[in-house]
């Protein structure tokens, strides 16, 4: 009797896969796929995104069969700062990633930000609102979103307020700063919607699921983020009470208060009901989600 052959595995590379989403991404998609990293250190293959030559070089000789791009420098007011390093990773490196999946001919989906919007709405954005960054990050995710639509085969996925296990988030800082602080002030007038890796990561094996591979073009964008809207000072609150920690205060403070070197949206909730028409994939609420979070290990106080 002769077997049938094996399916062939589909091949996905990820970028920036030691990174904070990166590893969650890696670990849920590795149930159904062959999961290549790339990352600038601590990976399959070890390369720095803004090194054209060897990019387009390492990708190409790995033939994917898709390309996950979620390598970018997320420091907000770092990227304020130095707009030219940050120029050189988030646009420079994103276009170096499209051009090596230009040359294989290959779908390319594109990890972008909330921040791309200026807060000015008064209800979640949608993929048709226009962007209007208001910081040197939102401009240089802009610009990679721009460069990423010169493909025929691309997928733009918008998030925000990420938090994962992998990597420093605001859920871990207020944990941190509550154990030596009485005290913790916090901004009161920005809102959105915290994300959790793990889920978003879910989202994505959900969208690659329904995904047809096999089209010439795939031209979409897809806002993706858990459900609700927060602002920082009531997310740090439950926080704070989630961890038994309401022995701290959490006090409001404004933006302008803060007098950090980068602006950011007040209001950059997204709205997610194309991603889950299209996946049939229900996000869960960001409380639900930090709940989970909290009750991890790692997030626990030593006792």
């Amino acid at each position: 009797m002769v077997e049938k052959a094996k399916k062939k595995t589909r091949k996905i590379l990820v970028t920036g896969s030691h990174g904070m989403l990166g590893v969650d991404l890696s670990k849920v998609l590795s149930r159904n796929y062959d999961v290549l990293g790339l990352d600038i250190s601590k990976s399959d293959i070890q390369c720095d995104i803004t090194d054209i030559d060897k990019t387009i070089k390492s990708i190409v000789d790995e033939k994917p069969d898709l390309v996950i791009h979620t390598a970018a420098w997320t420091d907000v007011d770092g990227c304020e700062k130095d707009p030219d390093k940050a120029k050189k990773i988030n646009e420079g490196g994103t276009e170096n990633i499209a051009l090596a999946a230009s040359k294989l001919d290959i779908p390319l989906i594109y990890i972008s930000t909330d921040f791309v919007f200026d807060g000015e709405k008064k209800n979640p954005y949608t993929e048709e609102d226009t962007p209007n960054p208001l910081s040197v990050y939102g401009k240089t995710k802009l610009v990679a979103e721009q460069k990423v639509v010169a493909l025929r085969k691309y997928v733009i996925l918008r998030t925000g307020w990420l938090y994962g296990a992998n990597g420093k988030n605001f859920v871990d800082t207020i944990i941190d700063n509550a154990k030596t602080r009485n005290e913790l002030k916090v901004v009161d007038d920005q809102a959105g919607c915290p994300t959790y890796t793990k889920d978003f990561a879910e989202a994505i094996g959900r969208l690659l699921d329904r995904l047809n591979w096999e089209s010439k073009t795939i031209q979409e964008v897809y806002h993706v983020s858990n459900k609700g809207a927060v602002s920082w000072f009531d997310y740090a609150r439950e926080i704070v009470k989630l961890a038994k920690l309401e022995n701290v205060k959490v006090l409001p403070i404004k933006s302008k208060d803060l007098a950090r070197p980068a602006k950011r949206p007040a209001f950059s909730v997204l709205d997610n009901s194309k991603f889950e028409k299209v996946t049939n994939f229900k996000m869960r609420s960001w409380k639900e989600t930090l709940k989970e979070y909290v009750g991890r290990e790692k997030c626990r106080l030593k006792t």
